[in-house]
């Protein structure tokens, strides 16, 4: 017999998924309080002069786990019943979900299971195990992991927590907007990064119904603008390296699909120099170190500053797990683009004397000499003269300018790097 509800020959349609508002992100938040961090939202005073709108950064980076995904394992996890958490759980996720489903499984009392792609980092799989989890690496894409992830759960029974894809997942992520919103009145729109689009879509329905004059962005990465395609009606086209790895999704949510069509919400898709940008600016105005998904909220401000000028923003810092070299790159290229570290190139005469004399120069200038490069054999034009590259830490592009002028003026030939 054909089951109750379905027409012979008629495919099924997918059940409604039950509403999400600001009830369900009330419950969520009554869930996880205590086992979850209300993080601080703090007004950046560097920020807000620099970027000419008053800046408010929700700090989701303070979570135990480094993200906000805390919020959503959290509250998924909760609603488990009795025989499902005797089953224990399964998630599928290269990064921040995955240390979020085992810690709050390990707290719990739950056995759990996450699948990792072949490729995932080796600190990233220690940190989940560190939390307890059964760790399963099998395929070379997020998409093949998530496959075996499924078969894994009809095998062994488990409960598939997934990422953003998940009314219980949503409501937890959305409880972020609600401490922002209650802790900074002031806020008036919402800058919230997206991947599979559970955190926005949370997010905006609780800003819909406490603050309905607030407008919520979603904010993609240049390479993955998945989102904004599917809102666009255009088949996605995505792909690339990024440094906001974390949103870097070709498969959005449909519940979240469908819950940013019905609210309104407006993609903006910034650059990849803008969210290195704003990692920068985080650590030198907030003191706070966002990975580059977890920065891009403060880069959509940077790339489209009309839409925010004068305004109060407020924007979710929602993970700061960033490989310190990776960091320590971004930094120094930042410190590139603004001028402040200079390179340059300098074919200079072999013989005693020149050396010091271009320290001098440098010094006198108020430069700063931070790195050496002297060649002699292979790089000089003439068996006569030397190559030297310096790099040398400035104030500004004014005194950077100043110092290649002084060294023009010894006679030298100056090439920027």
């Amino acid at each position: 017999m054909p089951h109750r509800g379905l027409a012979l020959g008629m495919p099924a349609e997918p059940a409604a998924p039950p509403p999400i508002g600001l009830a369900e992100l009330r419950a969520a938040a009554e869930r996880i309080r205590g086992a979850v961090l209300r993080t601080p939202t703090i007004e950046c005073a560097g920020l807000s002069r620099a970027l000419g709108c008053r800046v408010f950064l929700k700090l989701d980076n303070l979570q135990a786990t480094g993200a906000f995904k805390e919020r959503g394992a959290a509250n998924r996890l909760a609603l488990l019943s009795a025989r499902e958490r005797a089953a224990g759980v399964i998630a599928m996720s290269a990064g921040n979900h995955a240390q979020a489903v085992a810690r709050h499984a390990q707290r719990l009392g739950i056995a759990a299971t996450i699948v990792m792609p072949r490729f995932t980092p080796a600190t990233k799989v220690t940190r989940t195990e560190a939390w307890g989890a059964r760790v399963v690496l099998h395929g070379d894409t997020l998409a093949e992991a998530a496959a075996h992830a499924h078969e894994l759960a009809l095998r062994e029974g488990l409960t598939f927590v997934h990422p953003y894809d998940d009314p219980a997942v949503i409501a937890g992520q959305g409880t972020l907007a609600l401490e922002m919103l209650e802790d900074a009145p002031a806020i008036e729109v919402l800058a919230i990064p997206v991947g599979g689009g559970g955190l926005v879509a949370g997010c905006a329905a609780g800003a819909a119904e406490l603050r309905p004059d607030v407008r919520v962005f979603g904010v993609e990465v240049e390479g993955y603008p998945a989102m904004a395609q599917r809102l666009a009606g255009q088949p996605v086209q995505v792909g690339g390296p990024t440094i906001a790895e974390g949103i870097a999704v070709r498969d959005v949510g449909e519940v979240p699909l469908a819950m940013l069509r019905r609210l309104g919400v407006a993609m903006l898709v910034v650059p990849e120099r803008a969210v290195e940008q704003a990692i920068a600016m985080l650590v030198e105005e907030a003191k706070v170190v966002a990975e580059g998904a977890g920065a891009a909220g403060l880069a959509a401000v940077l790339a489209f500053p009309e839409r925010f000028a004068g305004r109060a923003v407020g924007v979710a810092v929602c993970g700061g797990n960033i490989d310190s070299r990776i960091l320590a790159n971004v930094l120094l290229r930042n410190l590139l683009r603004d001028g402040r570290l200079l390179r340059l190139h300098l074919d200079i005469p072999d013989r005693p004397g020149v050396l010091a004399d271009i320290a001098t120069r440098v010094a006198a200038a108020g430069g700063n000499v931070i790195e050496v490069s002297h060649q002699r054999l292979f790089a000089a034009p003439s068996v006569q003269s030397a190559e030297l590259e310096l790099m040398i830490e400035v104030r500004d592009a004014a005194q950077g300018n100043a110092i290649v002028a002084a060294l023009e003026a010894g006679q030298y030939a100056v090439r920027r790097g």
